[in-house]
């Protein structure tokens, strides 16, 4: 008994402890400098320790092919080069500014398992710049970039621009920008799509993966909550979409993929959400009532 009294206190004394240093404001956030080491140490322990307990579950494939390492070379110099640069090119300017700051993927190439490099890529890092991919390339196009993140350890700069010019003729697949563009294009009457259903489970973590926190404050979703835009608590209880379509199901899945097409000088962006993420949110949207 007596044990767990003092364990009690001693747990009660730590959080007091780590209530006091938060509030003070003591420790420095700023991204000028790099956390101290005893809280980056435990960080990147932390990070580590879930990968590798999350990565078990992976099914890896075979990734020796020689084409599957061309497109993951493409997709890399297109998706990861930005931030964590490439053989003899690096990141670009903003990147250098992160904190933690991106890793140099040469290095990770060798020591991190296949399976750990494909769940990082696919689900992203909470509180580093790392974005999940998951919503935006196919698992595929992941794959071909761990095939590609095995060679590239080994591969020169020379080669690297080499091989990347000539594979340049034949692109991989789209893009996020190549979808946003031709989402951007579609109107009201293209986008009456098949009755598909919609997953709200999923749509809950697709609404976060476009970023919808940012501007709307939407119930059980953890983020920045500034009221940019309408909050979305009972928004299946409203009549109308943004005050000018009729609150349907299928009305929030072209709202949410051509937002413009309906309000021309609004505030909401056009995200290039896919057909599948749409319907997804408008299942999720219409939970909330």
């Amino acid at each position: 008994m007596r044990v767990l009294i003092v364990l009690s206190i001693c747990a009660l004394a730590l959080a007091a402890a780590g209530g006091a240093l938060v509030y003070s404001g003591v420790y420095d956030t700023a991204a000028t400098d790099q956390h101290t080491a005893p809280v980056y140490w435990l960080l990147k322990t932390a990070m580590r320790q879930s990968i590798r307990s999350h990565a078990r579950r992976v099914d890896v494939p075979a990734l020796g092919d020689a084409s599957l390492v061309t497109r993951g070379r493409a997709l890399y110099g297109a998706e990861c080069a930005r931030c964590h640069g490439a053989p003899g090119i690096a990141p670009e300017p903003f990147a250098l500014g992160l904190r933690p700051t991106p890793a140099n993927l040469a290095n990770t190439g060798i020591e991190w398992p296949p399976a750990d490099l494909f769940w990082t890529i696919k689900h992203g890092l909470k509180m580093t710049g790392m974005p999940s991919w998951q919503f935006r390339l196919p698992d595929d196009a992941l794959w071909a970039i761990v095939a590609y993140l095995q060679v590239l350890p080994y591969e020169s700069p020379r080669q690297y621009r080499s091989m990347l010019s000539t594979a340049a003729a034949t692109p991989p697949t789209a893009t996020p920008s190549a979808a946003m563009s031709a989402a951007a294009a579609v109107g009201p009457g293209s986008l009456a799509a098949p009755a598909l259903p919609g997953d709200p489970e999923r749509g809950e973590h697709v609404m976060q993966q476009y970023a919808c926190i940012v501007c709307h404050e939407i119930p059980g979703i953890v983020g920045a909550s500034v009221p940019v835009g309408p909050p979305l608590q009972h928004m299946a209880r409203r009549s109308f979409i943004a005050g000018v379509i009729p609150n349907t199901r299928d009305n929030m899945v072209r709202w949410l993929r051509a937002p413009e097409a309906f309000v021309p000088d609004g505030a909401m962006p056009n995200l290039g959400v896919t057909e599948q993420d749409a319907r997804d949110m408008a299942a999720y949207l219409q939970t909330l009532q």
